[in-house]
């Protein structure tokens, strides 16, 4: 994916919304996905993201957060956490296929399917920048922000 343009694609998002790929063209945005809604490193990952959510506004950005939690589940989380920016459920997998982040990951000693955390920087003409994948929570939005200050 890296230095690819990203495929057009269509999700539900909070708020009632459907996010296209096409519509954010013209300025970077930062898809980050996590396993699952109300665990504690997509919690923490997520406020971070809230947290610093002003700075990637003055660079123009924005911030998805996706899962294949459904958009009821999504809603909960966001009003809770009280996040700025949309949730996006991927309950068929189609951007986690196309990002390629199902892996098999041992959950209590069971192989299971998962999302693996991973953020992608796409620039404003829908290119992937940056990629992150095995993503660890701790610094992880900061060095996206510092990323993302480059783009310029």
């Amino acid at each position: 994916m890296l230095g690819e343009p990203v495929p057009d694609f269509e999700l539900p998002a909070t708020g009632g919304k459907t996010f296209r790929m096409s519509a954010t063209k013209g300025k970077p945005v930062i898809l980050y996905f996590y396993p699952k809604d109300n665990t504690p490193g997509c919690t923490t990952e997520g406020q971070h993201f809230r947290d610093l959510y002003p700075e990637f506004q003055k660079l123009g950005s924005s911030i998805y957060g996706i899962s294949r939690d459904s958009l009821k589940s999504h809603e909960n989380f966001k009003s809770k956490m009280a996040f700025p920016f949309e949730l996006l459920s991927d309950t068929e997998e189609k951007a986690s296929k196309l990002f390629d982040v199902i892996k098999m990951k041992n959950m209590y000693g069971k192989k299971v399917r998962g999302i693996e955390r991973s953020t992608f920087a796409i620039d404003g003409k829908g290119v992937v920048r940056r990629e992150w994948r095995g993503v660890k929570v701790p610094g992880h939005v900061q060095e996206v922000l510092e990323f993302l200050k480059t783009l310029k």
